[in-house]
């Protein structure tokens, strides 16, 4: 983890803030550009068992395959929803040049823009970011484990207990003091599982795939809250920042050319196309 992304933790904890897409990069107003040229996304991004889609839009079609192997409930999730209309009269409600187009919100079928990007299918369901690794026993002897500690039991401990373990409450003020997990690495990790009741395995995070330019990714609002919208990459050297925060459930490949004219559209402040120029999801489909 950068340190300013885990600055950014230390400070928020025990309540966590987390910025929207929309401000990651301050509005860039452009024109659109139809004349697109289509760049491949390349070879080598995802595992081999795919699922073929066809997302039908009003600026032409962009086909996708989709890596249930990879993320499963997200893709199994994408499908169904798919398969029952539910995106359809859909538009892309956030484009940003340089970053990435987002849709999927139910709530951009209705005349109130406000609410556009707020709405989902009624549930939530976990992130598919990592895949366990090693086991974590014994004594805390880097930050990447300490990093594994502190997501994993100190902060969902201070979420979640009506009154926190006052040692670890005590060793969170100390990591926030320090701006720095360093702290946690003077205690094991079976004291955090004994001082919090964690009583499942903790293992090591392996990040399953990068956020990388085509990728098709789900939207959220935190940790653990996919629903229906999703985004697609438009930035070609990728971003890093958003790995592991965000499931990569698939790739574009073909139609990147309608991708990026969606990404140039016209828009407002909130990084809503105009509606003279919004492109609508008319369809979904799943060739074999």
């Amino acid at each position: 983890m950068k340190n300013k992304n885990l600055k950014l933790i230390l400070i928020l904890v025990p309540l966590i803030l987390v910025l929207s897409l929309a401000t990651i990069y301050s509005q860039i107003k452009t024109n659109p550009n139809t004349n697109q040229k289509e760049e491949p996304v390349p070879e080598a991004t995802g595992p081999k068992a795919t699922t073929k889609a066809i997302i039908t839009t009003t600026y032409g079609d962009i086909e996708l395959e989709l890596w249930g192997e990879l993320a499963p409930k997200t893709v199994e999730n994408f499908v169904k929803l798919a398969s029952e209309n539910f995106y359809n009269s859909t538009y892309f409600h956030r484009v940003i040049p340089d970053f990435m187009i987002q849709g999927g919100c139910p709530n951009t079928k209705d005349t109130n823009r406000g609410n556009d990007g707020q709405g989902g299918p009624g549930y939530q369901f976990e992130d598919e970011c990592y895949a366990p690794g090693e086991e974590l026993k014994g004594e805390i002897t880097d930050i990447a484990a300490a990093e594994v500690v502190w997501n994993k039991i100190i902060v969902p401990h201070m979420q979640q207990a009506k009154t926190p373990d006052a040692e670890i409450d005590a060793i969170v003020k100390e990591c926030q003091k320090a701006r720095s997990l360093s702290p946690l690495m003077k205690n094991t990790v079976e004291y955090y599982k004994t001082r919090t009741g964690f009583s499942v395995p903790l293992t090591t995070q392996v990040l399953k795939a990068k956020v990388l330019y085509g990728n098709i990714c789900m939207a959220n609002s935190g940790p653990n809250t996919n629903g229906s919208q999703f985004f697609i990459v438009t930035k070609r050297d990728g971003t890093p920042w958003l790995d592991g925060k965000h499931t990569v459930f698939g790739k574009v490949t073909r139609g990147m050319d309608i991708v990026h004219t969606i990404e140039q559209l016209p828009r407002d402040r909130a990084d809503n196309p105009n509606p003279e120029n919004q492109a609508f999801i008319t369809g979904i489909s799943f060739p074999k």
